[in-house]
């Protein structure tokens, strides 16, 4: 691990401030440290020489003053620490879920949400000793080592050049231990991530695994992996304790041998005792800052192992944002988002201009299609031809060619033109109101109408969900999920629903009473996209895309992508490549 993780400090802006006030107290500190030093021997040596006792009553005023400021020093340097550490960790945590927001499912499908979860939440807990304790150390150290050894230097050479000697053998070992934490703390943290994903996976499909018997195989797994954990975590403990033990030691030495040559020379007169019994107290001050900074390196390491998949997905992001700002700047376009998008007056028509999604080695076909103002589209086709595939290019969540276009301007998503139901609920723990009106306000009377022309007017608004909307049927979830639609679009007024598979799980005449709702949004002006293999929506559309895989996959593509309409329906060529 390097002393200063750049990519730490340059995510977490809110690090930088403190580190000036951090740097101030430091400073401070260790003016008190040379000012506590020197009254105290002053003291000392006037009390050995015999001066009045009224004599030293300065000193040791100014010297227990000096001690009370350094304690008040102290606590105001852990309490900007503790400040400081609380805004980065907040500021990175809101960063990852900003950043995995703009990547959108299809890059976090790719990963392990649970071992995702567990570094959001107790990796960037974790990084508050690194933000709190060791990056103001490194600050100390920086500063109060320097000011100390030039102290001793100016007070006796000797005893400074044996402190210039002897300090870096702190460092060295510092390095070969610290690279010895770091695989350790590394092994124990993806052990950790293991842990949490088998955990995670195991309570998901415990019905499933109890229906086959396999549930007692699933524990024995957990527990397996727990002790794996245990192993590594105290064989952390073990290299820390080391490291401790190495660092004090060399301390303990290093000051060791400054007293003996002080000694040595008291006794043959070549030092006074002013001078060397203050060298003597701002000594082990000097090799502090270093042996703390060891200390601090250990509590911090587990928080910094855990940064990793944090890192990807923050470069991910901006390795993103970076490719969509230099598309639109080579195309002479703005970079539309959702604050654009989603203005409702300028936000009518959606359109899909050539767009082919690229899912892994694969691409799926290329579609051309408008939804304008009270229009129902109606997109269908084989299952697996990528229709769900253009819902996510929609909204920004799957690489393609083409272009997807808001009144005929291109835009990098279509997120704030749209309310979207996917085929997955995704229900969060609360209440059915909260699920329906989430990430806005709780308007009772319009969660209540919307949930009604969702055909859920059976369902208590207040009734509460569990994980991943627990506690409700997959007809319910859906229902639900297509009313949080309704919702979003009425109450910022999105001017196109985009619902794909939004019946799946629907009776038939639940459904009926579904497509009667999008019919009647359709015809307030707004625009209707709806992805869906039941021939009973045909009869609410206004066109009927049919998209599938052309069959002369190794034939040129066509200079068009359109075929002629044979029966109201818009045929598409589609070629999927390797």
């Amino acid at each position: 691990m390097k002393p200063v993780d750049p990519r730490l400090v340059r995510y977490a802006t809110a690090s930088r401030s403190f580190f000036a006030v951090t740097a101030a107290i430091v400073l401070a500190q260790t003016g008190v440290i040379v000012g506590f030093a020197w009254f105290l021997t002053s003291a000392l040596v006037g009390a050995i020489e015999g001066r009045p006792v009224g004599a030293l009553w300065a000193d040791v005023g100014a010297a227990a003053s000096l001690a009370l400021v350094r304690g008040l020093l102290i606590a105001a340097s852990e309490r900007v620490s503790a400040r400081g550490a609380a805004a980065a960790s907040l500021q990175l945590r809101e960063a990852v879920i900003a950043a995995v927001g703009r990547l959108g499912p299809a890059w976090l499908a790719r990963r392990n949400a649970a071992s995702l979860s567990l570094t959001a939440g107790h990796g960037l807990e974790a990084l508050d000793a690194y933000f709190g304790r060791y990056l103001p150390q490194l600050v100390a150290t920086a500063i109060t080592m320097p000011i100390l050894i030039g102290a001793m230097t100016l007070a006796d050479p000797l005893s400074g050049l044996t402190v210039v000697l002897t300090i870096p053998l702190i460092p060295l070992f510092m390095v070969l231990i610290g690279l010895a934490t770091r695989g350790v703390q590394q092994k124990q943290y993806r052990t950790l991530g293991r842990l949490a994903a088998r955990f995670a996976d195991t309570v998901e499909g415990l019905g499933t695994l109890t229906a086959f018997g396999r549930q007692h195989r699933a524990a024995d797994t957990i527990e397996t992996v727990t002790r794996d954990y245990k192993r590594e975590t105290m064989t952390v403990l073990r290299v820390s304790f080391l490291s401790g033990f190495a660092l004090e030691f060399l301390a303990s030495i290093s000051v060791a041998i400054i007293a003996v040559t002080i000694g040595f020379r008291l006794l043959a007169g070549d030092l006074s005792l002013l001078v060397g019994l203050f060298v003597l107290l701002l000594a082990p001050e000097a090799y502090l800052p270093l042996r703390q900074v060891g200390v601090q390196f250990h509590a911090a390491s587990e928080g910094v192992a855990a940064t990793e998949e944090i890192f990807d997905a923050l470069d991910a992001a901006r390795a993103d944002a970076d490719a969509d700002t230099a598309a639109a700047t080579g195309a002479g376009v703005t970079a539309v988002g959702a604050s654009a998008a989603g203005d409702p007056a300028h936000g009518r028509v959606l359109a899909l201009a050539g767009v082919r999604v690229r899912r892994g080695g694969l691409r799926m076909p290329r579609v051309s299609l408008s939804v304008g103002p009270g229009e129902v589209v109606l997109v269908t086709g084989p299952s697996g031809v990528g229709k769900s595939s253009l819902v996510a290019a929609i909204l920004g969540y799957a690489e393609h060619d083409g272009e997807v276009r808001i009144d005929g301007a291109p835009v990098a998503h279509a997120r704030g033109a749209v309310a979207w139901v996917g085929q997955r609920p995704g229900l969060v723990t609360g209440t059915v109101a909260e699920n329906v009106a989430l990430g806005s306000t709780v308007e009772a009377a319009r969660v209540a109408t919307a949930l009604a022309d969702a055909g859920a007017a059976d369902l208590d608004p207040s009734t509460p969900l569990g994980a991943g909307g627990a506690g409700l049927s997959g007809g319910e979830a859906q229902r639900v999920a297509v009313a949080r639609a309704l919702y979003r679009a009425r109450v910022v007024d999105a001017p196109i629903l985009v619902l794909d598979e939004p019946s799946s799980a629907l009776d038939a005449d639940t459904e009926a009473h579904v497509w009667a709702t999008l019919r009647r949004e359709a015809d307030a002006g707004r625009g209707v996209l709806l992805v869906s293999h039941r021939r009973s929506a045909r009869a609410i559309a206004d066109r009927v895309v049919q998209v599938h895989p052309d069959p002369a996959i190794d034939a040129p593509e066509p200079a068009t992508g359109v075929r002629e309409p044979v029966e109201g329906v818009e045929h598409l060529d589609a070629q999927v490549r390797a």
